[in-house]
């Protein structure tokens, strides 16, 4: 079986992409779509081998074993079989296919490290050691995915520096404009007012900080475990003549002192948190809150809790998100009525997290050589690969995005709540 053969068989016959590798073979058909599956190295079949098929894919993509021409996620739609755990079935007949070539089963036989990019997430102290979601090696983790460069980001988010799924108010908007009412619509269903103090955890660039104080005239701090981001927001809040309302500190959410905040915002961090601490998450930000005041929970979950949940060893823990845990919406909610909240309202945003990285994918594809040079080819790749597989994830509701919103109740059990939603419909910009 020629090389190009054995990638064909793996993503599944039909599938409307072609094949070709470096001994001059090929195998399928590009569709209308010219999908081109390039396989530089026979070791790229020894990924393939011994790890699951979307691990062993992505290794092989990473190292630079295997190229994609043309649009990456297009590609991965074509090829979701592919994206699957192999069957021990596949692996024979992929077996049975290269067994009477000397070189593909010398490759096939080749135990080869994983690439640079990858986090070993069974070896605690490559992750600074730790119990799983300890301070210590929630900050590592944490270091690990934001703090690639600062340069890096802004060509992949844009001016906004918003690293969370935006909200588009309309078919035609923007990425920037989805940014900015993404941030408005957070705000309004906070009910944020001039004087008020927000807290928003897990503040990245500080976006949503300089959104409150900017348009609102709330006095905002925000916290975030990355040090690259914390210096690059608290220069963009001085350079924005924010400083007197806004802050951003380099700080553990745990170890914020303040207290009687009138509204928090988490958006993103949940994720990060763990199952097994979400009940200490919600009750320490229901400490932090006024009675009255507000929190908005807006987070990736997965579509139910019925399935197994993200796998520890693929590749998203290992090379983007480490000790990351998605939960579903149920279950989150369960969590903040067991912390005191009484939640008022719930939306999902999973198609709107698709196009967000559908933006974010174009910002990079655009940025590709300065990109390359700032951070490698392999780091660049694993962020197109994980976008481009994230946005089919949205898409196919493999993954969800949730927006959840409660409120602390006074000792009466009055909420303050105006007796229908105010932040609908969309306020005019």
């Amino acid at each position: 079986m020629s090389l190009a053969k054995v990638f064909e068989r793996v993503a599944g016959a039909g599938a409307p992409v072609e094949f070709t590798a470096y001994d001059g073979s090929s195998a399928g058909t590009a569709g209308p779509d010219g999908i081109r599956i390039h396989v530089r190295s026979p070791y790229a079949v020894s990924y393939l081998l011994r790890s699951p098929g979307a691990l062993g894919l992505a290794r092989a993509y990473v190292s630079g074993h295997l190229d994609v021409h043309g649009d990456l996620y297009t590609a991965l739609s074509m090829m979701s079989r592919a994206l699957g755990d192999l069957t021990p079935a596949d692996r024979m007949r992929v077996l049975r296919g290269i067994i009477r070539d000397p070189l593909l089963r010398g490759a096939a036989a080749t135990r080869l490290d994983p690439p640079p990019q990858e986090v070993p997430v069974n070896r605690l102290p490559l992750l600074g050691g730790g119990l799983r979601h300890s301070k210590r090696r929630d900050a590592q983790a944490i270091s690990h995915h934001y703090d690639v460069s600062n340069t890096f980001y802004e060509w992949v988010l844009g001016p906004s520096m918003a690293y969370t799924c935006a909200c588009f108010p309309t078919e035609d908007a923007t990425l920037e404009q989805a940014q900015w009412h993404k941030h408005d619509l957070v705000a309004r269903k906070l009910g944020l007012r001039a004087g008020m103090r927000l807290l928003d955890v897990g503040c990245g660039w500080g976006g949503m900080v300089m959104h409150a104080a900017k348009e609102y005239g709330v006095k905002a701090l925000g916290v975030t475990l990355s040090k690259q981001q914390a210096e690059w927001a608290q220069k963009a809040i001085a350079e924005a003549g924010l400083s007197e309302l806004a802050e951003v500190r380099h700080l553990d959410y745990r170890d914020v002192t303040e207290e009687g905040f009138d509204a928090i915002s988490s958006i993103g961090l949940t994720e990060h948190v763990g199952k097994a601490n979400l009940p200490a998450y919600f009750a320490f930000l229901h400490g932090k809150l006024r009675p009255r005041g507000r929190l908005l929970n807006h987070c990736i979950t997965r579509p139910d809790n019925t399935e197994p949940p993200m796998r520890r060893q693929g590749f998203i823990n290992r090379y983007v998100f480490p000790d990351g845990e998605l939960e579903g919406p149920g279950h989150i909610i369960s969590q903040m009525h067991d912390a005191g909240f009484e939640v008022r309202h719930e939306e999902n945003l999973r198609e709107h997290y698709a196009r967000t990285l559908a933006g974010w994918c174009a910002n990079l594809s655009a940025n590709w050589d300065k990109a390359v040079a700032e951070v490698g080819q392999g780091t660049a790749r694993v962020w197109l690969l994980y976008m481009a597989g994230s946005r089919l994830g949205f898409d196919r509701n493999w993954i969800q995005l949730h927006q959840i919103l409660g409120v602390k109740l006074d000792a009466d059990g009055r909420s303050g709540m105006p007796l229908r939603p105010e932040f609908e419909p969309p306020a005019p910009r």
